[in-house]
């Protein structure tokens, strides 16, 4: 709350200017934009430049200020408090406030004057503004805010004491027709506006088309007065507008602390009476998703989902294994239903069947691949897929069945094993020796099996980094095992070429492990065996 005083009002070098202004429907003056208290200023720096080029201006002028009553805010030293003083003695009337004009013609020409040099002390001039109707008002309230502005309100005594706690302490007790300074004001803009606001009965109309950064402008000058009823106008404003982007977190932070001005409904929107995370509505959302039917739909809600889930990684620490138990639910589901739809497609005579038959099967099996994709995609943004790659591992049965379906079908179920080794190479997923040893023996060749069709039938499959990734994972190996993997998958190499995973680089790695570290090491332990 800006300092509330009394300040007198002497002659000096402050300007008294006029701004347009325009009148509510209950007599009260609107308050001009800030551009316009702006505008008002450079013009009036822009006149004081243009003195020394126009001796006949700048004789109408300092005789314009000799006329003219001008304003200057009283520096107090120590606490600041408050008083009231006659309004004769302190206070600018209409008439000083609104200086009639002088015309250049009427003032007698006197070569000898010269403008006045202005003020070292005060070279700032203000702009002075009046607002409200002096020959009606029984109150003089003034502000002064920044870059040398001042506001001048008439104003009653009995309308702010009424709306205001803080102007009913202050002129409690107080004589008639009293003074009031308000000295270095935040917001005279938004200050007079909601002094203004007082005189209205209907104060949520006024507020109808407003912006919300205005409407937060305006709450807090009413919190600074205790102008109960601006505050309550303003949170029913709030709570009932759209906010745009930032605008929610300004809105949140602006009024938390008005719980007792009604402000717990509106912070509704942002928060719920639950202490713990949502979780059955997560898992309700899960479950919606994983069982969606339609394509387009499931994908963009998967796509928006994972996203929301990366950007979102701050609950505690129970909360995020409540999550996890979650998200392994769901895969333990989705593969027993994979696992029985590979088990019902593989059953002798299913091939033979009619299309209508077999479509069904085989576009749920793309769904419950595609579904675990997606949790494995989670699973490893939240580095929690060590599991999942045990259980992918452990799923001798369905790596079997793999070849006995269309390649179609089950390319997808590659794509587990494909992100799982990428996983791994990229140090996302950290699976134990034996794990990453069992899943390069059970989900490698049904991969290569599937490598021709990921290459040209799957926009999202990134050759070069699913490579890198397989090589990886075979080189945290002992070396005896790369080398039995190695070998096994330079046999398919030479068979179909680009059809198969290219490893080459894995294969370097181990050929200088096997031939040519351990003879480099040889000559370094024993330095003098050649000369023997």
């Amino acid at each position: 709350m800006a300092d509330f005083r009394v300040g007198r009002l002497e002659q000096g070098q402050t300007k008294i200017r006029n701004v347009p202004i325009a009148v509510t429907p209950e007599g009260f003056w609107c308050c001009p934009s800030p551009a316009v208290l702006q505008k008002s200023l450079k013009n009036h720096n822009h006149q004081s430049k243009s003195k020394a080029s126009s001796p006949l201006r700048s004789r109408a002028s300092s005789l314009q200020r000799t006329a003219t009553s001008t304003v200057d805010k009283k520096t107090h030293s120590g606490s600041l408090g408050s008083k009231v003083v006659s309004d004769d003695q302190r206070c600018p009337t209409s008439d000083t406030a609104v200086p009639a004009a002088v015309s250049p013609a009427s003032v007698p020409e006197r070569p000898s004057e010269r403008p006045p040099k202005p003020n070292v002390d005060n070279p700032q001039r203000k702009i002075s503004v009046g607002f409200g109707q002096p020959e009606t008002s029984d109150l003089k309230v003034i502000l002064f805010g920044k870059e040398g502005i001042c506001v001048r309100m008439s104003v009653h005594w009995n309308i702010l004491a009424e709306n205001s706690r803080f102007f009913a302490d202050k002129l409690a007790g107080q004589s008639p027709v009293p003074c009031l300074e308000v000295a270095d004001c935040e917001d005279v803009e938004i200050y007079v506006e909601t002094v203004g606001l007082m005189y209205c009965k209907e104060l949520k109309h006024k507020l109808i088309k407003q912006s919300v950064p205005r409407v937060l402008r305006i709450i807090k000058v009413a919190e600074s007065l205790g102008f109960r009823a601006c505050i309550k106008s303003c949170l029913d404003y709030l709570e009932a507008v759209p906010w745009v982007a930032e605008e929610e977190e300004n809105v949140v932070s602006s009024i938390r602390h008005l719980q007792n001005y009604g402000a717990s409904p509106l912070l509704k929107r942002v928060a719920s009476d639950l202490s713990d995370p949502p979780n059955d509505t997560l898992a309700h959302i899960m479950e919606l998703v994983l069982k969606s039917n339609e394509d387009r739909g499931r994908r963009e809600m998967k796509s928006l989902v994972l996203k929301l889930l990366k950007e979102n990684n701050i609950w505690t620490n129970g909360s995020v294994n409540i999550c996890i138990e979650l998200f392994y639910s769901s895969c333990r589901s989705c593969m027993e239903s994979l696992l029985d739809l590979f088990r019902q497609a593989s059953e002798p005579g299913f091939s033979d069947k009619s299309l209508d038959s077999k479509d069904p099967v085989m576009r749920h099996i793309a769904l419950e691949a595609d579904n675990l994709l997606w949790l494995v995609e989670i699973l490893a943004d939240r580095h929690a897929a060590d599991e999942f790659a045990v259980l992918w591992a452990g799923q001798h049965e369905l790596a079997e069945l793999h070849s006995k379906l269309p390649i179609m079908s089950r390319h997808l179920v590659s794509c587990i094993t494909a992100r799982l080794f990428v996983g791994i190479g990229k140090g996302e997923i950290l699976p134990p020796r034996d794990t990453r040893q069992l899943l390069l023996q059970v989900w490698l060749q049904p991969l290569i099996g599937d490598y021709s069709w990921l290459q040209h039938g799957c926009r999202s499959f990134d050759r070069k980094v699913v490579e890198e990734g397989i090589g990886q994972t075979i080189l945290t190996l002992p070396l005896e095992d790369q080398q039995s993997i190695l070998l096994s998958w330079l046999g398919s190499f030479l068979k179909v070429g680009d059809n198969c995973p290219n490893l080459q680089r894995a294969f370097e790695v181990w050929w200088r492990r096997t031939f040519i570290r351990p003879y480099v090491e040889y000559q370094g332990i024993n330095p003098q065996s050649d000369k023997s």
